[in-house]
């Protein structure tokens, strides 16, 4: 049985936990990801919630722990090519450990896909090209993975089962760290916001091994915060597979707007007694609000479900008053500003006179001297 106390104190990155991971450190493509800081938010329904921030990581999104994991696996048994489906996080991550590993990166996309991650995605080098419709991204992959093997980091057939299962072993250090991070006493409750379930998965899986390796005592209950309640009806109806649930419009939340949830994700919140709450747009955009303007972070429109979850497990009772909650911070606010649905917000323009200014913190923001 591994022993906790033979954790190295370095890296300052997941590789850490390299030994759990299917890859060893000297194949490692690392830009410094993981080793993310927990810190305390009010005002979410709850006593403090404690918030693994994992804006923090190099491309500000979770999708790092995937990408340095998959890309180190890709550049260890020489593949041509990365090549990823995505609308946002996953393409910018699995582009930027490309570049590190020195691997060409072919992102698909679609053009409802916000554009500053876009940006971003072209910032490291990546060959992003856009599709009339999601489902053709994967058309296109599966043939191009068979016929060239470029390596995949994302899903690329369907009913999905999630990213590359060599890339989700990295979501497994999220329940390391949170682990470690909390003198082994974990959180009764973890959540966040689920697209395919992935890190969910990942974490569960983390989790699940540290109990058989007496680590820990017990897992947190996972809560997966969804717009599509796919996940939802899958537990309500019983059903083993989650069923495709359509929506009249898309959400504003890109990064985690699918009809149909995955069967591990599922699995995932089955084994951990936990449960998802399906979030409407508003909710996601007063939480992502709240939490910029009462705590100082600002988070990507995805991100701000788990807080919204929260909200409403605790008005429900699911969540008690003297439970420990700890909420998965998933990627940057700086990722989907000005896309539709959200507030752009420009700075007022003001005379030289200190007159002018002062008129316009009143007027505009209701700030009085």
């Amino acid at each position: 049985m591994p022993d906790r106390g033979n954790i190295p104190a370095t890296p300052s990155s997941l590789w850490k936990y390299a030994d759990f991971l299917p890859v060893g450190i000297d194949n490692a493509v690392s830009l410094g990801e993981g080793c993310t800081p927990i810190v305390n938010v009010e005002g979410f329904g709850h006593k403090p919630i404690r918030v693994k921030d994992e804006s923090r990581n190099p491309t500000w999104s979770f999708k790092d722990r995937l990408a340095t994991v998959a890309v180190s696996w890709a550049r260890m048994i020489g593949a041509p090519a990365i090549a990823t489906s995505s609308t946002g996080n996953a393409g910018a991550a699995a582009a930027a450990y490309a570049a590190r590993a020195g691997i060409p990166c072919i992102v698909l996309t679609y053009k409802g896909a916000a554009g500053a991650i876009v940006a971003q995605m072209r910032s490291y080098g990546a060959m992003v090209l856009t599709v009339p419709e999601m489902q053709d991204r994967w058309t296109i992959l599966s043939q191009a993975i068979e016929e060239f093997g470029w390596f995949p980091t994302s899903p690329f057939f369907g009913p999905a089962v999630g990213s590359n299962p060599i890339g989700i072993e990295g979501y497994k250090t999220l329940a390391y760290e949170i682990a470690e991070q909390s003198n082994w006493n974990v959180p009764d409750w973890c959540v966040l916001p689920v697209c395919y379930g992935d890190a969910l998965f990942g974490m569960w899986k983390g989790f699940d091994e540290m109990i058989r390796w007496g680590w820990i005592d017990a897992c947190p209950r996972l809560v997966a915060a969804e717009v599509s309640g796919s996940l939802s009806a899958a537990a309500d109806q019983n059903l083993d597979m989650p069923p495709a649930v359509s929506r009249n419009s898309k959400s504003i939340a890109n990064s985690i707007d699918v009809t149909r949830g995955t069967f591990q994700a599922h699995e995932a919140l089955k084994r951990s007694h936990g449960c998802a709450i399906a979030l409407d747009d508003t909710a996601l955009v007063d939480a992502k609000n709240k939490l910029a303007r009462t705590s100082g972070l600002s988070v990507e429109t995805s991100s701000a479900a788990a807080f919204a979850a929260i909200d409403v497990l605790a008005s429900r009772n699911i969540i008690g008053p003297e439970d420990n909650v700890l909420a998965v911070l998933t990627a940057s606010g700086l990722k989907d500003y000005g896309t539709s649905g959200t507030d752009r917000l420009e700075a007022l323009e003001v005379d030289p006179s200190l007159s002018s200014v002062l008129g316009a913190l009143s007027n505009a923001y209701g700030f009085h001297v």
